[in-house]
């Protein structure tokens, strides 16, 4: 296994942002792994899959044509990178992640891809169950409502009706859901280093984890 950067935590610490770019900076592949949940999440909603049937769930994902190149989502060869970032997606990501069969099948695949290359990872899971034995390992967090601003101006941003009390509702049975569930709970890996985001920027957040990647000599 090539080296591997885990960045965990919960919904809307800008982890997403943050891996992607650490990445680049890195000149390491990003491995996004909400995308792959995101993708079976949309198949199963566009096949009208029983989402609480985790045979029928583990079955579609056995079958997925799913790919994802540098940035982007494909679907049977479909760019879907942002049909999967639909709110119905998002709302709906939660069955595919409590399925443990088809969890399985992603670890798997995030697994192969740190097979073949140096990666920076975000997730949930990513320091405690996919990889264990990380390279570096951190927990990216942020205030709760520092979280759902970020996210309600990400949403506004897209043009959507968007509401930051009804965002930090949404946002806070969430984290409830993700820390509480019997697969995989989001929480920091015991060797795991806790960043605070709050009050940064996204490059002040970059620039410190790549100094704890790769502190100059």
């Amino acid at each position: 296994m090539h080296r591997v950067v885990t960045i965990d935590g919960p919904a809307g610490a800008g982890k997403s942002t943050v891996a992607r770019l650490l990445a680049g900076r890195l000149g390491w592949r990003f491995l996004d792994t909400g995308a792959m949940y995101r993708v079976v999440t949309l198949a199963a909603l566009r096949a009208g899959t029983d989402l609480e049937d985790p045979d029928a769930l583990d079955r579609l994902a056995a079958g997925l044509d799913a790919a994802f190149p540098p940035g982007r989502v494909l679907l049977a060869g479909e760019d879907v990178s942002q049909a999967v970032r639909d709110v119905a997606v998002t709302r709906a990501t939660r069955f595919i992640a409590d399925c443990a069969a088809v969890r399985g099948r992603l670890v798997a695949w995030q697994r192969a891809v740190a097979d073949r290359d140096d990666v920076v990872t975000e997730g949930r899971d990513q320091g405690t169950i996919v990889f264990p034995d990380a390279f570096r390992k951190f927990f990216v967090t942020a205030s709760d409502l520092e979280r759902a601003r970020r996210r309600h101006e990400e949403l506004r941003a897209k043009g959507a009706d968007s509401d930051l009390e009804a965002v930090l509702a949404d946002q806070r049975a969430r984290d409830a859901r993700d820390a509480s569930r019997a697969i995989a709970p989001m929480r920091p890996a015991a060797d795991a280093e806790t960043i605070d985001t709050t009050g940064m920027t996204i490059d002040e957040v970059v620039a410190l984890l790549h100094r704890k990647v790769l502190p100059s000599p």
